[in-house]
């Protein structure tokens, strides 16, 4: 896959479905094995506050898959090693990729169709909060192209109707239509810079957390926009944070505990600054906000 950790994807199974497909970080990734405490606690809290994050889980990796794999490996400029075995972290991909089409960018019209595209002022408040250093990354896709998983709005997708899917047919022509018009969704993906990668400090500065084009927060009027999100963070207890925290694999903070608890405990104090966060980005030369009154 594309992006600094070099991840991985791949079919994964619970016990149950064998066709999971997961992008997987490894713990020896070029960025900092801290980057998959991040995702982990970083999709956690998203998740919780809302937000549309995929599905993570923590993937075991076999040493036997990897020696049989060249392909499982880290490159680096001069060399490349293995990646290591054990547990990672995994990220599910939104649908099946044999048959589902993913974009990280879509036109202006597209973009501004975005049907959950309030959530990026949510997911400001979110890298925000986390000090998110890196910019913002999100991956667009139509449910309708999830191997059938999700149901195009207004088609009619059963097939063993004579001649549903018989090309210039009216329902094969009406299907067509709405693939055509149906809007895109977001999710937002990559949270392993929150928390300033391997740093595990809160660097803020203005532009950090905000998406790279301003048409996505078209929608914000002023803080009120950004109220629902803001609550959300605060009513994220100690205790629960505790919980996501004792889902992460020691190995993967190399049993620095008291770093991560300083980590949370700085965490919790930054929740009463988020207004003060989002109105530093607002006054900021880039003026992201264009309808902010």
């Amino acid at each position: 896959m594309r992006g600094g950790a070099q991840s991985h994807l791949m079919r994964c199974t619970d016990g149950k479905d064998p066709d999971i497909y997961c992008v997987v970080k490894f713990q020896n990734n070029p960025q900092h094995s801290r980057v998959l405490v991040n995702e982990l606690l970083g999709n956690r809290i998203a998740g919780r506050m809302g937000l549309p994050v995929p599905r993570v889980e923590i993937v075991r990796v076999d040493a036997d898959l990897i020696r049989w794999t060249p392909a499982l490996c880290i490159e680096m400029p001069r060399s490349s090693t293995p990646c290591c075995p054990g547990l990672q972290f995994g990220s599910a991909h939104p649908g099946d990729p044999r048959r589902m089409t993913l974009h990280d960018f879509l036109p202006d019209e597209q973009l501004r169709e975005v049907e959950n595209i309030t959530d990026f002022a949510g997911m400001l408040v979110f890298d925000k909060w986390l000090c998110n250093t890196n910019g913002r990354q999100t991956l667009f896709f139509r449910k309708s192209e999830n191997g059938g998983g999700y149901r195009a709005s207004g088609t009619n997708r059963d097939t063993s109707t004579p001649g549903s899917g018989t090309p210039g047919s009216s329902s094969s022509r009406a299907t067509e239509n709405a693939m055509e018009y149906e809007r895109y969704s977001t999710v937002m993906i990559d949270q392993g810079f929150c928390f300033n990668a391997g740093e595990w400090n809160y660097p803020d500065a203005p532009l950090r957390g905000l998406y790279a084009r301003n048409r996505v927060y078209e929608g914000v009027n002023g803080m009120e926009a950004f109220d629902p999100w803001i609550r959300r963070a605060k009513n994220i207890s100690a205790r629960a944070l505790q919980e996501f925290v004792k889902e992460v694999p020691p190995e993967w903070y190399c049993d620095d505990f008291d770093a991560l608890h300083r980590l949370v405990e700085q965490l919790l104090r930054r929740v009463g600054r988020l207004e003060e966060l989002i109105l530093d980005a607002k006054r900021s030369s880039r003026q992201p906000f264009p309808n902010w009154r």
